[in-house]
């Protein structure tokens, strides 16, 4: 039986443009992991590792022209986003070999042996070591920040680990060339092409993590899928870590004091931040606690009115448009939810976008209206109409994990008067990032940025965004009682690579 063929697809029409590849069979992605596994010792010297992220940003930004309109005939997300984009995926390339470079993600701690301790200390230090192949499932929304060459790769690189990327439906055109531009920057380096393989298709993305030789795994995309991959990467006979980003709500808390102080800015900011890349953003506000009353309908007002001026788009495939269109539909459906400006289909193409609104009694039990509970993926939100703290409180209690939660504030209650610090304490366990007085779509690369949070918006603790992506491909291991001659360089007293550590209870930098 022939391979299936992998075809390129415009989303603007539905129509094919060509033919990228065809679906790797079980044999082509054993080979293509065990490839990848050869080159670890290629990438075992740091500043090889470095050359090549700093090589691989200029690379992609050499051909930023090119790269940007195959990324924008595949995915319709225009070129002054795909640029935008693209820039980012350059800077986290160059940031990831700022951080191999320093060492301090390789965490050294040394501890002396102290026979006066209880019990004894024995010559003891500790490091980091790369985990081996990962896996990297990319995303369809951001075709190069979380993609062939997004934050899971350089992460997992800048840790010393090969990558094997399962190539995304909606941009396998796209996925081929950045791989191609990742191995021309690798050879500049001596770093044979297999430290970056690429699979296309469904069932090899099922071989991929099953693989013995894939030692962890990052995903970015579905409830169903990733959840799907994360059961398989724990039914393994040696279960892997898999890092994944599944869904999320984003919720947003709006307080009375400040939808009466500036109920017309936060209606175009949210109407700003829900249609922002017609929706297609994992941290899109999916749900909005809105006061009832007169500053409530201010603010309501405000975003049909922003939400009626917003142009129709492009989803990134039909599949999505058709789910989209469902999606909306089925929750419009449901007693008392309202649409003061209805979502769905724009054109044979298109989407429009719009909002729900829904009374928030509706929602502080188990129901029918837990439908809106759930992620709608397009240029949808859920405004939730409270009557008064409890009941606001009752609604967020029913929430699942989320990647960020955003409270919006009078002046004075972010000035410490009022509740502001109580709601910011019951966002907390409910998301990796909290905001104030902002919105949640765009996220900085940057040391502090955590990009996770509670199951479902994450399957782990841990960020694909910013400077500490790179753990999820380590590992600790100590060494005791090792004479020095005999240890990693890393390890020793001497500290010729003028590494950060911890030694003997003190921070060195």
């Amino acid at each position: 039986m022939a391979a299936a063929p992998v075809w390129s697809v415009d989303p603007r029409t539905g129509k094919q443009r060509e033919q990228v590849a065809v679906e790797a069979t079980a044999q082509e992605v054993d080979a293509t992991v065990r490839a990848a596994h050869d080159t670890r010792g290629a990438l075992a010297d740091r500043a090889v590792r470095a050359a090549f992220l700093r090589s691989a940003a200029d690379q992609l930004q050499a051909s930023k022209d090119h790269l940007v309109e195959v990324a924008d005939a595949e995915t319709a997300l225009g070129p002054v986003r795909l640029n935008g984009e693209l820039a980012r995926t350059c800077f986290q390339l160059r940031a990831f070999a700022d951080i191999v470079d320093e060492g301090a993600f390789l965490d050294v701690v040394i501890n002396h042996p102290d026979d006066t301790a209880t019990p004894p200390i024995p010559d003891l230090r500790r490091y980091k070591v790369p985990l081996g192949v990962v896996a990297v499932y990319s995303a369809s929304n951001f075709p190069f920040a979380f993609s062939v060459a997004g934050g899971d790769t350089a992460s997992a690189l800048a840790a010393g680990c090969p990558v094997v990327v399962k190539a995304h439906p909606d941009h396998p055109a796209l996925s081929e060339l950045v791989a191609s531009v990742l191995r021309r920057a690798a050879a500049e380096h001596g770093i044979p092409a297999g430290v970056v393989g690429l699979v296309h298709g469904f069932e090899a993305g099922i071989e991929l993590i099953k693989h013995p030789l894939i030692s962890a795994a990052g995903f970015t995309g579905s409830v169903r899928g990733g959840r799907a991959l994360f059961d398989a990467a724990a039914a393994r006979p040696t279960p892997i870590p898999f890092h994944g980003e599944l869904g999320s709500l984003n919720p947003v808390v709006i307080t009375e004091a400040a939808a009466a102080e500036r109920a017309e800015a936060i209606g175009q900011g949210l109407a700003g931040s829900m249609t922002l890349g017609v929706g297609q953003f994992c941290v899109k506000p999916g749900l909005v606690l809105v006061p009832s009353g007169e500053a409530g309908d201010g603010l309501v007002k405000s975003l049909t009115d922003a939400v009626s001026d917003t142009d129709s788009g492009v989803l990134l495939d039909h599949r999505m448009r058709d789910n989209f269109v469902a999606g909306v539909a089925e929750r419009a459906e449901l007693s008392d939810v309202e649409t003061p400006v209805t979502p769905g289909a724009g054109g044979e193409h298109t989407v429009s976008a719009g909002f729900l609104t829904v009374p928030a009694a509706k929602l502080a039990s188990e129901g029918e209206h837990d439908l809106l509970l759930e992620e709608c993926f397009g240029p949808v939100t859920v405004v939730v109409r409270y009557e008064d703290e409890a009941q606001a409180r009752s609604v967020l209690d029913r929430l699942p994990g989320n990647l960020t939660a955003t409270v919006h504030l009078s002046a004075d209650e972010a000035a410490g008067k009022g509740r502001g610090a109580e709601i910011l304490a019951e966002l907390t366990p409910l998301a990796g990032r909290v905001l104030v007085n902002g919105w949640p779509t765009g996220v900085a690369v940057a040391s502090a940025q955590h990009h996770g949070g509670p199951y479902p918006a994450t399957t782990s603790t841990s960020t694909s965004v910013g400077g500490t992506a790179i753990e999820r491909w380590l590992r600790p291991v100590v060494y005791q009682g090792a004479p020095e001659t005999l240890l990693p360089v890393e390890l020793r007293d001497e500290n010729a690579l003028g590494l950060p550590r911890r030694f003997n209870g003190r921070l060195e930098r």
